[in-house]
C-alpha cells in the first residue's frame, strides 16, 4: 500500500510557507522600492538566498536555530524542538522560496506607473488605502507570479529541508527527501513514482505561470488600447 505522506507533507508545507512567503516577500519589494539609503544592501541580502547553495540556508538555519543557538535554548525552555519537526520544514521552504517572491513583486512595483500614486496621493488618500486601493491592484498579476514559482520552489525543496528536519517518514519527509531515500534504498520503483508526481506538479505550475504571464499582456494590450482610444477621442 502506498504511503502518501510525503505528498500530504509536502502540499501541507508549500502552502503554508507560500501563505507565509506571501507577506514577507510582499513586505521586503514594497519597503525596498520605498527606501533610498542601503537599497542596495538590503536587496542582497533578501536575494542571498536565492543564490547561495540550499545546504548552506540549511547550516545557517542550524546555527540559528539547533540547540546550542539563542532562539534554539528559547524553543526547548517552553518544550519545542525546533530541528527534526514539521515547523523546521516549513522554516526552510520560506526561507529558500522568499527571494522569488521578493523579486518577482519588486519587479512588479517598478513597473507600476507612479503617476497613478500621485494622482492618488492628491486626492487625498492615505497611504495605507494606496497600497490596498492602488499599488496592489495594479501589480496583482506579477505577485500572482512569484506566488506561483514560490510555491513551485517550497514544494520541490530538499537541501536545507533535509539539513534542518530530516528526513523522518510521516513528520517531515517531504517527496523531495522520499526520492532520496528511495534511490540510496536501491528502490528505484518508490522514487520513479515520487518523481512522477513531482513532474506533474512542475508542469501544472508552469502551465499557471504562463497562463499568468499571457493573461497580464493582453491585460495590458488592453489598456494601451484603450488610452489610445480615449486620446483620438479628445483629439477630435
Amino acid at each position: 500500500m502506498t504511503d502518501w505522506s510525503p505528498l500530504i507533507i509536502s502540499l501541507k508545507t508549500a502552502f503554508l510557507s507560500t501563505f507565509i512567503t506571501f507577506f514577507f516577500g510582499v513586505y521586503a519589494a514594497f519597503l525596498v522600492v520605498k527606501v533610498k539609503r542601503f537599497q542596495g544592501l538590503m536587496d542582497t541580502i533578501f536575494t542571498l538566498p536565492m543564490v547561495l547553495p540550499p545546504t548552506v540556508v540549511g547550516f545557517f538555519l542550524l546555527l540559528l536555530f539547533g540547540k546550542q543557538s539563542f532562539l534554539g535554548q528559547i524553543f526547548l525552555s517552553v518544550g519545542v524542538n525546533f530541528v527534526f519537526s514539521w515547523e523546521a520544514t516549513v522554516v526552510s521552504a520560506v526561507v529558500v522560496s522568499f527571494p522569488l517572491m521578493y523579486r518577482t513583486t519588486r519587479g512588479a512595483f517598478e513597473q507600476l506607473n507612479p503617476d497613478l500614486i500621485y494622482a492618488a496621493r492628491t486626492l487625498g488618500i492615505s497611504e495605507f488605502k494606496i497600497f490596498w486601493r492602488v499599488i496592489l491592484p495594479n501589480t496583482w498579476y506579477g505577485i500572482m507570479a512569484g506566488l506561483i514559482l514560490s510555491f513551485a520552489r517550497a514544494l520541490g525543496e530538499f537541501g536545507a529541508t533535509i539539513m534542518t528536519a530530516g528526513n523522518i517518514p510521516g513528520l517531515t519527509q517531504t517527496m523531495s527527501t522520499a526520492i532520496y531515500s528511495a534511490v540510496q534504498a536501491g528502490d528505484n520503483a518508490t522514487a520513479f513514482f515520487w518523481v512522477s508526481i513531482v513532474c506533474a506538479i512542475s508542469f501544472a505550475v508552469i502551465i499557471m505561470m504562463n497562463y499568468w504571464m499571457n493573461h497580464q499582456q493582453q491585460f495590458a494590450e488592453f489598456i494601451s488600447k484603450r488610452k489610445r482610444g480615449t486620446k483620438n477621442v479628445v483629439v477630435r
